[in-house]
């Protein structure tokens, strides 16, 4: 009978029985990653930012126990203590401008998170040759990037494009002292990153075409004026969810969940759900920020939620 430790024990002994030969060293950091794709005539890179080990505890998720989000962690052959967050950006080339949505976190949250400037290096860009930035919302996992850790501007050339809503709330409406507590934190970097950017900043209205193919989608309530993107060239598109769902295995499998995340838990709900219908109803390719690299694939509906399904890997165009 086959068991673990019978595959370990015949494991052991077909290394000890292999001639010596030099080990290889430990690489000790992850090589480049990009993922680039066609859809329709636009070329699509995933960029990846890095990851962030989230501690976990009863207070991420607002509106259930604690054990139903640790046995959706077990379920899936997760940790329950904490949750680990990747970061990926989505560069797309139009064949007229590139445009980044969001901007990773500038190597300013997590030291295992930093590396999309390296991996659009990796990619063939640089920074100075983005066109246009589409910001989902102000969380400095998305903004940060926008800047060095010493305040320098790195997308030198581009128009960095924003919702009305979103400015409105962290940059006009409130101060330090109005916005909530857990907030606050936000409002501060908000207010650092886009310091002297006015004149780069376009304010636009959730629904319009902010650049040719790229249509900004109303997706409220993770904060006041988060938005997602719908990228269309020809028959094809593509839904960029932004955080419109955090985690796939516990907020597309469970879209009533309320993370800490999302500052008004039930209207994120409402255009969470929304949003995945429309995906798994139209068939559409997706991407979520925090979903596993290259964070691509589609939504299936199921008789309690949805379901992720990531793409199979294919490296040609």
């Amino acid at each position: 009978m086959l068991t673990r430790r019978s595959l370990i024990v015949g494991a052991t002994l077909a290394s000890t029985a292999l001639p010596g030969r030099a080990a290889a060293p430990f690489a000790k950091k992850p090589g480049p990653a990009f993922y680039r794709f066609r859809l329709g005539e636009f070329e699509v890179t995933a960029l990846y930012d890095g990851i962030w080990n989230r501690p976990l505890d009863e207070k991420f998720v607002r509106n259930v126990p604690f054990p139903d989000v640790q046995k959706a962690l077990t379920d899936n052959f997760l940790p329950t203590d904490k949750l680990s967050l990747p970061f990926t950006a989505i560069l797309v080339n139009t064949g007229k401008k590139l445009v980044l949505i969001d901007t990773g976190t500038g190597g300013q949250m997590s030291p295992t998170a930093g590396s999309l400037v390296d991996n659009l290096a990796a990619a063939g860009i640089k920074p100075s040759q983005i066109d246009a930035i589409a910001i989902s919302h102000f969380h400095p996992d998305h903004i940060n990037g926008l800047r060095t850790k010493d305040g320098k501007l790195v997308f030198t050339n581009a128009e960095i494009f924003v919702s009305k809503p979103e400015w409105k709330y962290w940059m006009e409406d409130n101060s330090a002292t109005s916005v909530p507590e857990s907030a606050k934190g936000v409002f501060l970097n908000a207010n650092r990153v886009f310091k002297d950017l006015d004149k780069r900043v376009t304010r636009f209205s959730p629904g319009v075409e902010i650049v040719t193919g790229v249509i900004s989608i109303p997706a409220f309530g993770h904060t006041p004026g988060h938005v997602a993107y719908v990228l269309a060239s020809g028959n094809h598109s593509m839904l960029v969810l932004c955080d419109t769902t955090n985690h796939p295995w516990l907020f597309v499998r469970n879209p009533d969940w309320q993370p800490i995340f999302d500052m008004d838990g039930p209207q994120a709900v409402t255009f969470r759900r929304e949003l995945l219908d429309r995906a798994s109803a139209d068939k559409m390719l997706v991407q979520g920020y925090h979903f596993p690299f290259p964070a691509t694939g589609h939504i299936a509906k199921t008789n309690t939620g949805y379901e992720y399904v990531p793409v199979q890997w294919l490296p040609t165009l």
